[in-house]
């Protein structure tokens, strides 16, 4: 691709500028990582030129090559012509101090469960800091925690996550898709975690069959029908396999609440994301005893229940 320079920009400030205003003038979605168009132009000119975000101001005033602007102008041309993630221009994304290669394989690496597995709510590790007092009973005994399963895996990131917070563990990952395993591995391997992570190709607990777990996580797909129709452009360019989950979003939601009691030890715990789903999942399991951690969006975005609760709605038919 070869995009025309505008001659005026000379600068990383003038680039900075013109990015923040194209980002702006296309009113691209925001929602892979970043908060708002002024974050995704920082990141874009500083990955782009190799530059630090933290100490950006001390090249505001420098000039670019040719090559460097033409890449930028490149890259800002796919992010705002044709709306595709910036993760898949970058080729990374991060969840809080950990980098993942991320391409359309699977969808760019978020979910509101990594900072959820946060063993330290105060260390300056990249995550938005939750509150000190926040009630994560799954973690009140985090040495006991050796065999954890990360369902819907994708790029394989929260199980990386996972398997960094609890060291003894070891972590089975399971995805429908080859093609987003074969990334999976890609970013095991760069986190040096092949003898503990094992991934695993099947459809849910399929390929686990007869394994228990003292943690099980899931960022599932949960994108109803409705919402499907009305996705911003960013988000067809990842993997409908990730995102759609039938008319009400909820149809790997109910297999997993259905099937999880029975692969989970007697003090484990599941956490699901559902995005903002909570009226919805509080409508069709009412009599759940379901916990609504704060995570960085609020409370209404990760549920968690125990295995004991799980077990017993299971003997009462409520899942």
């Amino acid at each position: 691709m070869s995009t025309t320079v505008p001659p005026e920009l000379r600068s990383v400030r003038d680039w900075l500028r013109y990015a923040l205003t194209r980002l702006n003038e296309t009113d691209v979605a925001c929602g892979h990582g970043f908060v708002e168009p002024f974050d995704e132009a920082v990141y874009l000119v500083c990955h782009t030129l190799q530059l630090p975000h933290e100490r950006l101001e001390l090249f505001l005033d420098a000039r670019l090559t040719a090559a460097e602007a033409a890449r930028l102008a490149d890259l800002l041309q796919q992010r705002c012509a044709e709306r595709v993630p910036l993760a898949y221009l970058t080729g990374e994304a991060w969840l809080g101090p950990y980098r993942f290669r991320c391409d359309r394989r699977a969808l760019v690496p978020r979910s509101f469960i990594a900072a959820l597995l946060d063993t330290d709510p105060l260390a300056d590790d990249g995550y938005d800091r939750l509150e000190a007092t926040v009630d994560r009973p799954w973690l009140e005994d985090s040495a006991r925690i050796v065999q954890v399963l990360d369902l819907c895996a994708g790029s394989g990131c929260l199980a990386i996550v996972a398997a960094h917070t609890f060291p003894d563990a070891l972590v089975d990952a399971v995805d429908l898709s080859p093609e987003a395993l074969a990334l999976a591995a890609e970013n095991v391997a760069d986190h040096g975690l092949e003898t503990r992570i094992e991934l695993l190709q099947g459809d849910l607990f399929a390929p686990v069959a007869g394994r228990r777990y003292d943690l099980i996580v899931c960022n599932p797909p949960y994108v109803d029908a409705l919402a499907m129709a009305e996705l911003p452009a960013e988000y067809r360019h990842e993997p409908e396999l990730g995102l759609a989950a039938g008319d009400d979003g909820m149809d790997l939601v109910r297999r997993i609440l259905r099937d999880a009691s029975a692969h989970l030890r007697s003090r484990g715990w599941l956490l699901v994301e559902v995005g903002e789903r909570r009226e919805t999942v509080e409508a069709l399991w009412p009599d759940i005893p379901l916990l609504w951690p704060m995570t960085p969006a609020g409370d209404g975005v990760v549920f968690a229940v125990s295995a004991s609760a799980l077990a017993a709605a299971q003997r009462a038919g409520q899942v």
